[in-house]
């Protein structure tokens, strides 16, 4: 059986339900980050959760990947403002994302559709 992706979710003002239930929903594993400033702890939490996957949300679509990214080294991709330009900074290498506000169902289940094609790929 695969392991499940796991996938750090943080939002500047608590939201982010939306875009774990599309995880969840994919068949990843959402490790949501409850509270204001959560955007600011992915780094954090994905290092003590050891996850495969992290999303920041905030009005920039930056802080929460540049802190995750400087202090862990995770690759990270910022100022993202559609699902698309996830799905593309995952093919070149990201694993940590910055979004604008976007908690949609859509973007946690294309991320993961995304990554799991990633690692099968990276199987073969």
């Amino acid at each position: 059986m695969e392991q499940k992706i796991k996938v750090v979710i943080g939002d500047r003002l608590g939201k982010g339900q939306k875009v774990a239930k599309g995880v969840t929903e994919a068949g990843g594993e959402a490790i949501l980050i409850p509270g204001m400033a959560a955007d600011m702890k992915v780094g954090d939490v994905m290092h003590n959760q050891k996850a495969d996957l992290g999303i920041s949300f905030c009005g920039s679509g930056g802080a929460g990947a540049l802190v995750a990214s400087n202090k862990y080294g995770y690759k990270a991709e910022h100022h993202l403002r559609s699902i698309e330009g996830g799905v593309t900074a995952l093919r070149k290498g990201a694993r940590v994302l910055g979004f604008g506000f976007m908690d949609l169902e859509e973007l946690g289940r294309r991320l993961v559709e995304e990554y799991k094609k990633i690692r099968k790929e990276e199987r073969e």
